[in-house]
């Protein structure tokens, strides 16, 4: 079983001026993985909660999804308050997201999400759109049960055959 926070980082989510549509499709593409969702919240986009909040979660589940704030707009720092708290980057990670997001729109080069590890807890930046988001974890989510596994430890060989 993989634990699980999500992060939906958004402004007027927030408020409850926007209903968060990302955060809830990401709970139910977990259910194919086995996993818990054991915390979501909604955050305004302000780079210390936001790192505040990873660094809480980062001792309490295995995997963090963050979405939304992985932009270019002055208050998109998802991807910054990550960067400050992991302590190695997975930028294989970023990058098939960016790269299958390329087949379907040139703004997918847009995006500034990262993936890291802190700790033993894998964290990854979404994009904040529920279109996109489907996209994106589509492409990472049969990879996530392994990657959670050799960061716990897993001595077993990656390579098969």
């Amino acid at each position: 079983m993989i634990t699980v926070a999500i992060l939906t980082l958004s402004d007027k989510g927030s408020k409850g001026e926007r209903k968060d549509l990302s955060g809830p499709l990401i709970q139910e593409m977990l259910k194919g993985i086995n996993a818990e969702i054991k915390r979501y919240e909604i955050l305004p986009d302000e780079k210390e909660t936001v790192k505040e909040k990873l660094i809480q979660y980062s001792n309490e589940v295995d995997l963090i999804l963050t979405t939304g704030g992985t932009g270019l707009s002055p208050r998109d720092i998802t991807p910054d308050a990550t960067l400050e708290i992991i302590d190695r980057q997975v930028p294989g990670i970023a990058e098939a997201m960016r790269m299958e997001g390329l087949k379907k729109t040139n703004r997918a080069m847009l995006s500034r999400a990262v993936a890291g590890v802190k700790g033993k807890t894998l964290i990854i930046n979404l994009p904040g759109s529920p279109k996109a988001v489907q996209e994106n974890l589509t492409v990472i989510l049969d990879a996530l049960p392994h990657a959670i596994e050799k960061i716990k430890g897993d001595p077993t060989e990656c390579a098969s055959g």
